[in-house]
């Protein structure tokens, strides 16, 4: 996989459709080697190439910058969780999975209500769907949630004045994150191995559509 041909909206749509449930890379590989890189072309491709690889590991690492802005306002951590729940839900895989955990709750306690939450089917034309599937969380299209976590969380950071803390804390992230991808050289194994396997496999449903 030549990196240096992936543009942004490809990698955009390949963090979108890739599952995020996996674990951590270890923090022994994370802050394995680092060397500047020689030339723009190689700076590019080796950003996006840790953007996708070591995509859990940034997540984590930013959720942590912005709990340590936050020690003081209690009110503005409520804020922070649901301001990362409106955007891990722009993510297909977990979408689906916190559809699904929420509806097998719901059955132990309504069946019916629980029926309701399914998601609409998608029509069939000769074996394969006549449209790409839209997803859905509870049974509701995912930009309602997505819409209502946003103005949620937006209320409490005005009501927390913590707008600026998380402003300073997410910058602080996002640079922090730029610098390693920048700076860490990829892993050869696992660029071979590894994730390009999984970005092929997403490519390849696109193709299919």
């Amino acid at each position: 996989m030549d990196w240096g041909n992936v543009t942004v909206e490809d990698l955009v749509d390949a963090l979108r459709e890739v599952d995020w449930s996996s674990p951590p890379r270890p923090l022994s590989e994370f802050f394995s080697r680092f060397t500047v890189p020689k030339s723009f072309a190689k700076w590019d491709s080796r950003l996006k190439c840790n953007l996708y690889y070591y995509r859990t590991n940034y997540f984590i690492m930013i959720v942590f910058i912005l709990g340590l802005g936050f020690l003081t306002r209690p009110l503005a951590i409520l804020s922070a969780l649901l301001t990362a729940l409106s955007v891990a839900f722009l993510n297909d895989s977990f979408a689906g999975s916190f559809s699904e955990k929420a509806t097998r709750t719901v059955r132990r306690f309504s069946p019916q209500l629980a029926a309701k939450m399914r998601p609409p089917l998608t029509p069939v034309i000769r074996g394969r769907p006549s449209a790409k599937r839209a997803i859905h969380i509870c049974g509701q299209p995912r930009w309602v949630f997505v819409l209502i976590f946003s103005l949620v969380s937006f209320a409490l950071w005005y009501i927390s004045c913590g707008l600026f803390t998380v402003s300073l804390a997410l910058l602080i992230g996002l640079l922090a994150t730029i610098l390693h991808a920048s700076l860490r050289t990829p892993n050869l194994k696992a660029r071979l191995n590894t994730f390009r396997e999984e970005f092929r496999a997403v490519w390849r449903n696109y193709s299919e559509i």
